[in-house]
Order: C-alpha cells, then sequence, then structure tokens
C-alpha cells in the first residue's frame, strides 16, 4: 500500500518543520513552533541534540564513502540545511550519487536546493514516505541514479521512531536491504527510551498531542534493526560517541552528561 504525502497544512505541526525549528531554521509555522517550543521546554537540549544528530549523519556518511561507497540514500531528508548530506561525501568524493526522499510538501518545495552537487555526481530527490520501499527503489529517479549491483548507503536519521511496530519498522528496513548489494550500509539514529526515559517520555506527549506517535526504543530495540548485518565499532552508542571528531578531547563527565541530555542511539551495519 502506497501512503500518500502528507497534507500541506500549516495549522498542524510537522517534525520536518518543529526540526528545522531546532536547528535555527526559517521554515515552520505558529503550530510548529508552539510544538517545538514545548518540546524545548522540556528538553532544553534539543536544538545541541539537533545539531549532534546532523553531525553524526555526516561522520557516518563520510565512513561509508572512504570505505567505498559512492551511492547513498538518505530518507526523511528534511528541509535543506548547508552542509547537507551531498556536500559531505562529495568532499570525500566527487562521484558520489545521493538520492533523498521525503513525504512533506514543504521539503518538496525545497527540494532544489538538494540538487546542486558536484559536476562528477547525481543528486535527486523523491517525494515519498519511508513506508514504501517498493514506490522508493521502483522510481525512475532512483533507478536513474542508483545501481543496486553496488552497494548502497541507507540513512535513517531520526526517522525509525516515528514508525511503530505494528506499522512494521523492522521490516520496512529489512526490505530497503535486502534490495541492496553486499557492502552496503545502514546509519540510523533513534530516539531512546532508556537514556532519559522521563524527558522522552514527555516528548514523545507532545508529539502526540500535535498527532505524531513517537515509538521510543532501547538499545536493544534499536540494535534490532541491524540483525544480520556486521556492527561497525563502537556499535550501538550514544550518538555523540560514534566515532567522534578527535581533533579535541572532551572529558567523560561531559559525555557522561550528554548521554541522557541527548537520549539518541546511533549505529552503522555493513551488509556481508
Amino acid at each position: 500500500m502506497s501512503h500518500d504525502l502528507v497534507e500541506f497544512d500549516t495549522e498542524k505541526a510537522h517534525s520536518a518543520r518543529m526540526y528545522d525549528y531546532y536547528l535555527g531554521g526559517k521554515d515552520h509555522y505558529p503550530a510548529d513552533r508552539e510544538a517545538a517550543s514545548q518540546v524545548m521546554e522540556a528538553f532544553p537540549e534539543t536544538a545541541q541534540a539537533a545539531r549532534a544528530n546532523r553531525e553524526f549523519v555526516h561522520r557516518a556518511a563520510r565512513f561509508a564513502a572512504h570505505d567505498g561507497v559512492r551511492q547513498f540514500l538518505d530518507i526523511g531528508t528534511g528541509i535543506p540545511t548547508e552542509p547537507n548530506l551531498h556536500n559531505a561525501v562529495q568532499a570525500v568524493d566527487p562521484r558520489c550519487r545521493v538520492v533523498y526522499v521525503d513525504h512533506d510538501p514543504l521539503v518538496l518545495a525545497h527540494a532544489q536546493a538538494l540538487m546542486i552537487g558536484s559536476e562528477q555526481g547525481r543528486t535527486a530527490f523523491i517525494p515519498s514516505d519511508v513506508r514504501d520501499p517498493d514506490v522508493v527503489l521502483r522510481s525512475d529517479a532512483f533507478r536513474a541514479i542508483i545501481d543496486l549491483s553496488e552497494p548502497v548507503a541507507l540513512n535513517l536519521a531520526a526517522v525509525m521512531h516515528f514508525i511503530t511496530d505494528e506499522e512494521g519498522a523492522y521490516d520496512i528496513v529489512r526490505a530497503y536491504l535486502d534490495a541492496f548489494a553486499p557492502g552496503s550500509y545502514l546509519s540510523i539514529t533513534h530516539a531512546s527510551s532508556d537514556l532519559n526515559p522521563e524527558t522522552f517520555e514527555k516528548i514523545a506527549e507532545v508529539y502526540a498531542r500535535a498527532g505524531m506517535t513517537v515509538a521510543l526504543r532501547d538499545k536493544a530495540g534499536t540494535a534490532r534493526f541491524f540483525d544480520g548485518l556486521d556492527l561497525v565499532e563502537p556499535g550501538v552508542v550514544p550518538l555523540h560517541r560514534w566515532r567522534p571528531n578527535t581533533d579535541f578531547y572532551i572529558p567523560e563527565e561531559r559525555l557522561a552528561w550528554a548521554d541522557r541530555a541527548f537520549g539518541v542511539w546511533a549505529g552503522v551495519g555493513i551488509k556481508r
């Protein structure tokens, strides 16, 4: 079953526009700001966590690119904010190709900003939902850029916690991976139920009042997305602990504070 694009309704908060607000963007409406402000009241570190999430995405994508992957599928792209994923990977190799997917019409309206890549590489945008792997994988835009006989790096940042077990969250991810060649990558960030449970229950309630279900998962629940894959060291960890920039030293007490303050699991796996 195909899922339609979400209705462009400025009276209702939307996760992509709320995320844009967290990052200090300008593409949001009063309903988004109201819901986002409630999240930030319960979770003052929201903006820091959002930036840490983007930094992880770029580290994981560059890691795959340094390992020779030249094709990337970014689902739940969100409103473009420089640098985008293609900027990160095309800095490693200008030939990298990126397909972006999002189901929010406002993201579609800004999609042209995602098309400005290197001359050697290519980018495309597909208006679709993560729940529709067949629609994404069979689309002309996808097939024009992605060669399924070669490895693909799939990025699902802050996406799967909006998909419940009842909606088949694990099967959805598996459907993408089953279509990909050996050597493909999966990177995920996921809001936790166990790093900061009280705060994240409050956050989930804010989203629920705005009509969005948040399926918080613990470390084991997040690790389950990587079943059958080789987990890249250090495994599933708080997002800022996954292969951080070693140019500067961060005290362990600061890292421990961030574990709880950000409350997000992250990991990268490789299909063999």
